[in-house]
This record gives structure tokens, C-alpha cells and sequence, in this order.
């Protein structure tokens, strides 16, 4: 038989239930904050930002908040999602089986006006986030010019972005800054400074950089050589940097080469025999899915009126030394 419980016992719970203090969100930016550093073992001197949450676009029911983590001008951004009750959350990655499964990146980068080579339409692009200082960016580099265009004259895009990492490359973004003056003034002769930039690397200095550029302009004769001086001495060109660098936050770019191939993340560079394992399985797989390539999310087109709108196997990539 049931019984009721005593008035004193009744109220001794009621009371020790209003002292339990409420449970923990993870939707509160400290909670969340003091969470993740416990989890991560993150540094005290590292800044912890966390960013507004917003509804998930794969998940129903979560929500998808950032946490912006740096040090100094460094930073990198980690993303998990989070129930709407605060209560749980994930860290992982979530596919739409009838979307290409790196679409997130490649709806985040964009490729108009950018210096390019290969194919315009190409089904497979490589986008490469590069620093003219980058020793290892050379050597990647150089791999590209010598084997991706005569190996894949139809087939591939590429397109390069700087991401001048200042902290370890003093002169970095002055040569970006400089090539996009190149590129704006001729866009067919980025090309030829892009190289004479990586093959003159050792030789280069904050100082020197100007006369550099200024001894590559004489050979060049599309080139108006006062009007790139004048373009590098006003930094005409910084907003256009500024705004690839925040485009590699936004991708979660670490370090460089990182390179994207319709999509795909190659974060360190990568060998010729690997990276045409992944261009050939890549051109096989678009010939029936068609979810990628230079007209598929990596481009942003004009609305020009009365023009048509345009229609791996496990690899390592090569550790940098």
C-alpha cells in the first residue's frame, strides 16, 4: 500500500532540489569556453572567441558554433555542434549523400578574378593557398609548372591564392601585394613574376623586395614598370591580400601549400605521382557526378544578361620538412 511520504521529508527534498545548482550549456560562451580549453589542454596565453551559433544546415535539432582559437596575428577556428538544449555536443563531420562531400570549401572559395592556368571549365580545380616566401611552396610549386598543365591540358584548372604567413615570412605579404599589382595591370604575366619570385627566394629581403620586382619588370615589356612602383608604394593592392588571407581563415588553412582539389584538402604539399592519383580518380568520378569543377561552386559568375548560365584512394600527401 502506498504511503505518503512525511511533510518534513517532502519539504527536505523540495529544498534540496532548489540548492542543486542547473545543469551546464554549452550555448553559454563561458561554459562552452572553460569546456573546450579543459578538453583541448589549450595554453593560457591562447584566445579563446566563441561566435555567435547558428542553426546547422546537416543536423537537425543542432546547432553549428565556431570558436575562434589564436595568438597574435595566428588563429585557427574550430567548429562543433551543439543541441539545442545545450546539453550535448558533437565534433565530426556530417554528409549530404547528394551533395559533393566537400562542399562546405568549396562553397567558400572563390576563384573569379584570381590568377589561373589550365582549362576554363576544366572538371577538376586546384585551388593552391601559397606564400611567396614559403620554401616548401617552391618546391610545390615547381612541381605544378613542370607536370599539371602538359599532363592535363583540358582537364585541370588551376587557380593560385596568397596566403602570406607574416609572422614567420617578414616579406611575404609585400611580394602578394606586388604580384596582384602585376595581375591587375597584366593578368598573363602573374605567371612569369610567380616564378621569378620562387626561383629568386634566397635572395630576397624586406628590404630588397621592390628592386627585385623592379629588376624583374625591365625584361618584361607589357609591363608598365612606374605604374607597378607606384601600385607597390601605395599597397594598392593590400584589400585584395587582406581579403584572400581572410578567405584561408574561413577555410581553416594552417599553414602553407595547402591545396584544394575540387574541394578536397591536401594540407601539406604533395608529390606529382600522388597528387595524379587524385586528379585521375577525380576526372573519372565528375564524369558522373558532375557536383564540382571549374563551374561547380568554386566560381562566382557576373549575372550578365543573355549569356547562358554554365552547366582517393587513401594518399599520404608529403610531410613538409
Amino acid at each position: 500500500m502506498f504511503r505518503p511520504l512525511p511533510l518534513s521529508l517532502l519539504g527536505a527534498l523540495v529544498l534540496a532540489a532548489a540548492d542543486a545548482p542547473p545543469p551546464k550549456s554549452a550555448l553559454d560562451k563561458p561554459t562552452l569556453e572553460a569546456y573546450v580549453r579543459h578538453l583541448y589542454l589549450l595554453k593560457p596565453e591562447l584566445t579563446v572567441q566563441v561566435l555567435e551559433p547558428k542553426p546547422s544546415e546537416l543536423l537537425p535539432g543542432y546547432l553549428d558554433v565556431r570558436l575562434r582559437i589564436s595568438q597574435g596575428k595566428a588563429s585557427q577556428e574550430l567548429s562543433l555542434m551543439v543541441s539545442k538544449d545545450g546539453g550535448k555536443i558533437l565534433q565530426g563531420n556530417v554528409y549530404d549523400v547528394n551533395n559533393n562531400p566537400f562542399k562546405p570549401e568549396l562553397d567558400k572559395i572563390k576563384t573569379q578574378f584570381q590568377p589561373a592556368l589550365g582549362t576554363a571549365g576544366a572538371p577538376v580545380v586546384l585551388v593552391v593557398f601559397s606564400d611567396l616566401q614559403c620554401p616548401h611552396c617552391k618546391e610545390e610549386a615547381n612541381m605544378l609548372r613542370q607536370n599539371l598543365i602538359t599532363g592535363y591540358p583540358k582537364d585541370v584548372r588551376l587557380y593560385f591564392k596568397d596566403y602570406p604567413l607574416e609572422t614567420l615570412h617578414p616579406w611575404a605579404r609585400a611580394a602578394a601585394i606586388a604580384g596582384r599589382c602585376v595581375f591587375k595591370q597584366k593578368p598573363d604575366e602573374f605567371w612569369g613574376y610567380h616564378d621569378y619570385i620562387f626561383g629568386h627566394q634566397e635572395t630576397i629581403s624586406l628590404d630588397t623586395m621592390k628592386n627585385n620586382v623592379m629588376e624583374w619588370a625591365k625584361g618584361v615589356k607589357e609591363i608598365d614598370a612606374l605604374q607597378l612602383g607606384q601600385c607597390m608604394d601605395t599597397k594598392a593592392t593590400d584589400a585584395e591580400v587582406e581579403a584572400e588571407i581572410a578567405e584561408a581563415r574561413s577555410l581553416e588553412v594552417t599553414g602553407t601549400p595547402t591545396m584544394f582539389i575540387n574541394g578536397r584538402r591536401i594540407p601539406n604539399a604533395i608529390d606529382w605521382p600522388n597528387l595524379k592519383v587524385i586528379i585521375d580518380n577525380e576526372i573519372e568520378y565528375q564524369k558522373t557526378a558532375k557536383n564540382a569543377g571549374d563551374d561547380c561552386g568554386c566560381e562566382v559568375k557576373l549575372p550578365v544578361p543573355g549569356l547562358p548560365t554554365p552547366g582517393a584512394p587513401a594518399i599520404s600527401p608529403v610531410k613538409k620538412k
